[in-house]
């Protein structure tokens, strides 16, 4: 008389590979459930994956464990679809995260501006979109690559002596604000793709900084901020100043003095 064998089969790791790999030959699918992932993570997410495989062929264990980490990576580099309202002299989150104290400061001295400003300062955890954005619609006058420490990114001693690239941005005649982009405690690769004399738009991508970092804008301190400490930005969708065009202050003294 047979006996039934109930023991539980054990998962291997190849296994799951397997049926990723199965998964991942339809790509119609793939392309429903995933965001797109920025070009600059696909040699992390190939290396993450290859050591996945090796670890893997002698540990189950590590195996799983490389998984984790090639399934963090990718979505670390996620590059989701953003939709960035035109308004006219608006300013938009350039990253995703949290709204560090914002305070009257001096922007680095390679921005060639040499008075206080509204200093907004957005921190990304390693779980933040890290994609960069342009908040509003101008010229890029002046690029700076400044190299640094590494210090934790919410640190205030981050904006000064941590690794950035300064860039400032003309967007209107004679009116300046400063972007800078700074690397973290673990972040450690600053992407730019920025260049000078290069007209923007409002939501572009402009580049990425690669496990942990912050954005620092630097707007003048007539501008009206909009948003408070600790509060939660969305790159190239939250709004988060405003201010009066001298232009439009122009035109409105023009009609004045012709009434």
């Amino acid at each position: 008389m047979s006996k039934n064998n109930n023991t539980p089969q054990k998962i291997t790791f190849k296994q799951v590979l397997e049926n990723i790999k199965y998964f991942l030959n339809d790509i119609e699918i793939l392309k429903t459930v995933l965001v797109p992932i920025h070009k600059t993570g696909i040699p992390f997410i190939i290396i993450f994956a290859l050591i996945s495989l090796i670890i893997g062929s002698f540990s189950d264990f590590l195996g799983w464990l490389g998984l984790l980490l090639t399934m963090w990576c990718v979505y670390f580099f996620r590059d989701p679809k953003r939709i960035t309202p035109k308004i006219k002299n608006t300013f938009f989150a350039s990253a995703d995260g949290k709204v560090l104290p914002i305070k009257l400061s001096q922007p680095p001295t390679e921005s060639g501006i040499n008075k206080k400003m509204n200093k907004i300062s957005t921190f990304m955890n390693v779980f933040n979109v890290h994609v960069n954005r342009i908040p509003i619609d101008g010229k890029i006058s002046k690029l700076s690559y400044v190299p640094g420490a590494f210090f934790n990114a919410s640190l205030d001693k981050a904006s000064e002596d941590n690794e950035k690239m300064v860039i400032t941005m003309e967007i209107e005649k004679n009116l300046n604000i400063v972007i800078v982009q700074i690397a973290g405690l673990i972040a450690r690769r600053i992407k730019c793709d920025l260049k000078e004399g290069q007209q923007v738009k409002a939501g572009e991508k402009f580049g990425i900084i690669r496990f942990g970092s912050r954005v620092d804008v630097y707007l003048p301190d007539h501008f009206d901020i909009k948003v408070l400490e600790g509060q939660t930005m969305i790159g190239g969708e939250t709004f988060f100043a405003n201010y009066k065009s001298k232009k439009h202050t122009s035109s409105e003294l023009n009609t004045l003095k012709k009434k």
